[in-house]
């Protein structure tokens, strides 16, 4: 009777709890939502934000991401086949601890430390910075994704490679990631949603701008910052354009996390 007793209070206190985050989840949504689309217009997608648009940050916000990918991604996949195909020892344990080190480290530490050693020595922050902060952070996380999807690949694909006459890189790359590739592009995809929302790196890396650029030496146009910026702004047509920025990115960020979801239960 104990053992029921208690059974039933902790199911008790479980439900309530996930019903108190759930509700205060819908409070943001919908909140956003509301104010989002009371903002949102279709001009904002073709006027930069000193013309009180958004296309220069959509824009600039992607291809910092892009860049961030360029690098993180294959870098990212390399090491996690490194831990898992190839380390031994201590260097494989080293590289998956410092990575899960890394993954959890707080996102404005790694703005601080990109601030450090890449805009401290140019004299001025710039895109490069902010794409740089923003690789640190997607490196782990896909370290992590592929060496947990390669894992799950059975030991017997690998022994059946290497006794038809496959060299190891053979094996690696014609069974392995071949059977592990939806889990990988999923883990990629989330990385992308997880830094294409961020705010606190590119404060101090890449700041933003308000006229559309490519130049990526410079302050390069950011939507993270620049919502950051609007809300705290005193006129309130900026406020409703950091509403609406908001809502764009939220849309961006679920969208992209849909599609690696659908990926893995399609899939399935």
């Amino acid at each position: 009777m104990k053992r029921l007793l208690i059974n039933k209070a902790v199911l008790t206190l479980s439900t309530l709890s996930a019903i108190l985050g759930l509700s205060f989840l819908a409070w943001i949504l919908i909140t956003l939502f509301i104010k989002g689309m009371s903002s949102l217009h279709l001009s904002l997608f073709f006027k930069d934000l000193i013309d009180g648009g958004l296309r220069n940050l959509i824009i600039g916000q992607f291809i910092l991401a892009g860049f961030a990918g360029v690098v993180g991604i294959p870098l990212g996949v390399f090491a996690g086949i490194y831990i898992r195909e190839y380390g031994r020892g201590k260097y494989a344990s080293f590289i998956r601890n410092l990575s899960d080190v890394m993954m959890s480290a707080p996102s404005i530490v790694i703005g601080a430390f990109v601030y450090a050693v890449v805009v401290v020595p140019t004299g001025h922050t710039s895109g490069f910075a902010g794409a740089v902060a923003l690789c640190i952070m997607m490196i782990p996380i896909v370290i992590s994704t592929t060496d947990s999807m390669l894992s799950l690949v059975p030991k017997e694909l690998r022994e059946a490679g290497v006794a038809l006459g496959a060299s190891k890189y053979k094996v690696i790359f014609d069974i392995v990631i071949r059977s592990a590739k939806v889990g990988i592009t999923t883990g990629i995809l989330l990385a992308f949603a997880r830094i294409i929302g961020e705010t606190a790196p590119l404060l101090f890396t890449s700041q933003t701008s308000n006229y559309f650029t490519l130049d990526m030496t410079s302050s390069f146009p950011s939507l993270t910052v620049s919502i950051y910026n609007l809300a705290n702004d005193v006129e309130t047509s900026s406020r409703d354009l950091a509403w609406a920025a908001s809502f764009i990115l939220t849309v961006l960020v679920l969208f992209i996390n849909l599609i690696g979801r659908y990926v893995t239960r399609n899939k399935k």
